[in-house]
């Protein structure tokens, strides 16, 4: 048995591949811990580690120096927490899975001389993970192209991104019978911190389309808390069968019986559509540093497994125009799930397992520790 801890920031695109991991390594009968920020409170329950540590994390952003100062101060202070945590527990390996309260454990692993692997989960490499890059053994990418990684001179392995143990059973589900009668299930997601502008337009879109198309719709759509109601009397007054939750604990059940999805493009949404095999309509966020969530919808869509429409351009009227022609061509849907599908790598969390355990093994031999 070996020990590892896992480093991760407190959002599901950090946590559910860490999650993933954890739950392989535990199953090959190793130990694992956590080390995360606060944040990880709406996660934590489901989290299969022996032990999670908080630790203190900021990001240094910004042009004030007042808080540029602060972060620093509590960037010391996370590092220091963590480097007497892990002399306590004394890990073969970490493995980090970005945002910035990976910096502070990864750093004090690196001071202890404990190996340690980062995971890049997007299209584009994370700011937090190339500045860890160069106190990392080896990178783990999710997509055979990642921008900025080839800037790194560490060892890179392409892995896939790792999905959860209720993910992996959907892998390969057949895409669900669409005919011209029956229903047809769209599931609307915005990411784990919702996202408004789908509460905004997805509802008003789906007012527009006929009406023999709209009844047979089968809506589920998560939105913010303060949504809801607004999102609710939009489909009443549209008289659209529709299930609303700010959280959807079985969301990836629910894109299993999908015919179509619309969303964001974060690291997990493209990965579970992928490896599920469902086709989507995506909205990238933003105003993000490096576009990450731009790079990973492309990849979608150049695999031919979704369309990409930036939130500028997004309107009632542009979607409700994509969605009837998709709609009504139930071989295009068929053919961008399967096109999905091929993008997938359900084996992901093996070969980072595998990966992790090599670097212990390596790790043991060199400083001639027993193996447990």
């Amino acid at each position: 048995m070996k020990t590892f801890v896992l480093i991760a920031g407190g959002t599901g695109g950090h946590l559910f591949p860490a999650m993933a991991l954890a739950q392989e390594l535990i199953r090959r009968g190793h130990a694992v811990e956590l080390m995360t920020d606060h944040r990880v409170e709406s996660y934590g329950a489901e989290f299969p580690a022996r032990q999670i540590h908080i630790v203190p994390a900021a990001t240094p952003s910004g042009a004030n120096p007042i808080k540029l100062v602060g972060a620093g101060f509590t960037i010391l202070r996370g590092i220091h927490t963590a480097w007497h945590k892990l002399r306590k527990v004394r890990p073969d390996a970490v493995i980090g899975f970005g945002g910035y309260p990976t910096f502070p454990p990864f750093i004090a692993a690196n001071f202890l001389g404990i190996p340690g692997i980062l995971h890049e989960q997007n299209a584009v490499m994370g700011r937090a993970n190339r500045a860890l890059a160069r106190f990392a053994d080896i990178l783990a990418m999710s997509f055979p192209t990642t921008r900025f990684a080839d800037q790194q001179s560490l060892e890179k392995v392409l892995t896939g991104n790792p999905v959860r143990d209720r993910v992996r059973p959907l892998a390969g589900k057949p895409y669900p019978v669409l005919d011209t009668n029956g229903p047809i299930r769209i599931v609307i997601t915005g990411g784990s911190q919702g996202a408004r502008v789908l509460s905004d337009v997805v509802p008003a879109a789906i007012a527009l389309l006929p009406d023999s198309l709209r009844h047979r719709l089968q809506v589920v759509q998560q939105a913010r808390p303060e949504d809801i109601d607004r999102v609710a009397e939009s489909y009443r007054q549209s008289r659209t069968s529709v299930e609303l939750a700010s959280f959807i604990p079985d969301l990836p059940e629910r894109i299993g019986d999908a015919h179509l999805v619309i969303g964001r493009a974060g690291a997990s949404t493209i990965t579970e559509l992928c490896v599920i095999g469902r086709p989507a309509i995506l909205i990238p966020l933003p105003g993000s540093l490096d576009a990450d969530q731009k790079f990973n919808a492309l990849h979608l869509q150049e695999g031919g497994g979704g369309w990409v429409v930036e939130q500028a351009t997004l309107s009632p009227q542009s979607l409700a125009t994509r969605l009837t022609e998709l709609l009504a061509d139930p071989d295009k849907l068929n053919r961008a799930a399967s096109a999905a599908q091929k993008l997938g790598q359900p084996r992901a969390v093996e070969k980072l397992a595998d990966l992790a355990e090599m670097l212990a093994g390596k790790h043991t031999q060199i400083e001639g520790r027993p193996t447990q």
